[in-house]
């Protein structure tokens, strides 16, 4: 991977990390709108209190209603804010629509193959007898061996720190998981083997791509194109 590749793939998990964040600052931005809202009835409540103690000319009433001073300074700024926010959210709904279409793809070539190996794969430097499993990753790749594709599962447990009122240890996370392997081609279901045997195919035997197509067909891979090899 060259450092266009590597700056690339930077940028798009920076990206990533930006679209999540501003989601969860739109749900806070509710809940802190719904906790001003609880102030304001508790003062006007505490303000009726400390009349009736200590007589009405004590403390003036508390009016909800009061303009904010700061409305108009920041309005500007909330706008683009809001405007960012949304454009992430979009941009997450859509990423989310593409990769849903891309699995249901993949499955399907790979759903009359049959898995004979299976990896687990833990996270390093990390002591899992505080953790309980939470869930899991399951990554299937399309190896080959003469004659014959079959898949590869690839588990990655997900862990979640046991004692609530705790923090990690240092240098750990409250929820753990070991990172993908790197891949010859990001986001690709075919493996080494695979990639290595379309290539010989190709460039040794001269086996254009609509031939090696027919091949993995009769091998139970299905609903593989022209434009995906060649891509």
């Amino acid at each position: 991977m060259d450092e266009k590749d590597i700056l690339l793939k930077t940028i798009e998990g920076l990206n990533t990390s930006v679209a999540s964040l501003s989601a969860i600052n739109k749900k806070q931005a509710e809940q802190n709108e719904k906790l001003q809202e609880r102030i304001r009835e508790l003062t006007a409540q505490v303000a009726w209190l400390n009349r009736q103690l200590f007589g009405r000319e004590k403390l003036p009433v508390y009016d909800p209603n009061m303009p904010d001073l700061f409305a108009e300074e920041f309005a500007g700024l909330q706008r683009k804010a809001e405007e960012k926010r949304d454009e992430a959210v979009e941009k997450i709904e859509k990423e989310s629509a593409e990769e849903k279409r891309q699995k249901r793809q993949n499955r399907k070539m790979m759903e009359d193959l049959p898995v004979l190996e299976t990896e687990v794969i833990e996270p390093d430097g990390v002591d899992l007898s505080l953790y309980r499993i939470i869930g899991e990753e399951v990554t299937r790749v399309v190896k080959h061996k003469p004659g014959m594709l079959y898949v590869k599962e690839i588990i990655r447990p997900k862990h979640a720190f046991k004692d609530n009122t705790q923090l990690p240890p240092e240098g750990q996370k409250g929820v753990e998981m070991a990172p993908m392997p790197l891949m010859p081609v990001d986001k690709c279901i075919a493996d080494t083997s695979l990639l290595a045997e379309i290539l010989l195919q190709k460039y040794e035997y001269h086996v254009p791509f609509y031939r090696q197509i027919q091949q993995y067909r009769h091998l139970g891979m299905k609903g593989l194109t022209e434009s995906t090899l060649d891509g």
